[in-house]
């Protein structure tokens, strides 16, 4: 998984959620992107799910899977790469 597909996804995470003032570096590639790490909830995950199908075309079809998919960037980056159409 190439380091410009984890600033790809990165800037998908600011951008999806409206995170203002957060740079790329400042998320950690492998921190839980939930709970203790960046702190994000159901909601952000759903939207995520959206922003993932909309701008790699990559769906995430259940919950399970889900939360395999988000618990880093780096699992997330290396989902997309495995399923990008």
């Amino acid at each position: 998984m190439s380091d410009d597909l984890i600033e790809k996804v990165k800037l998908m995470i600011i951008d999806s959620l409206r995170i203002e003032g957060m740079s790329p570096d400042e998320i950690e590639t492998d921190a839980p992107l939930f709970g203790d790490g960046l702190g994000l909830d159901s909601i952000d995950a759903l939207q995520l799910v959206v922003a993932m199908e909309k701008e790699f075309g990559v769906v995430v079809p259940d919950a399970a899977t889900g939360s395999i998919v988000f618990a880093s960037v780096r699992s997330m980056a290396g989902y997309i790469g495995e399923h990008r159409t």
